[in-house]
């Protein structure tokens, strides 16, 4: 079982910036990638930033410049640094982790977990 937690969001005003944070725990062997969605009322979960092992990132064009996704890979926890944030940017953000899960002594089996998510609001 491989658990995931975030923490960091809450109310800003536009042009604030936040920091979220999530962690990976449980039976993890090793993870491919771990990376940040978001899915605003009535919308469909979209990619917010990703990143994988190698350290190589994605983001989605809408927060290109504006926010920084960042791993540490010892502490399987992924960051994500958002700053001018807009009104647009108001969502519950997933973290999602993405890897291989392994008990001791049995072969490694990939697994694809999410966190409880974190309601972002942009408002004045």
């Amino acid at each position: 079982q491989v658990q995931v937690v975030e923490s960091g969001g809450g109310l800003v005003q536009p042009g604030g910036s936040l920091y979220l944070s999530c962690s990976a725990s449980g039976t993890i062997f090793s993870i491919n990638a771990m990376g940040w969605y978001r899915q605003a009322p009535g919308e469909e979960r979209d990619l917010v930033a990703r990143v994988t092992s190698g350290g190589s990132t994605d983001y989605a064009h809408s927060v290109k410049g504006r926010f920084t996704i960042s791993r540490d890979n010892g502490l399987n926890t992924v960051y994500l640094q958002m700053n001018s944030l807009k009104p647009e940017d108001t969502a519950v953000y997933y973290c999602n982790v993405v890897g291989y899960t392994s008990e001791s002594g049995t072969v490694p089996r990939p697994f694809d977990s999410w966190g409880q998510g974190t309601q972002v609001t942009v408002s004045s």
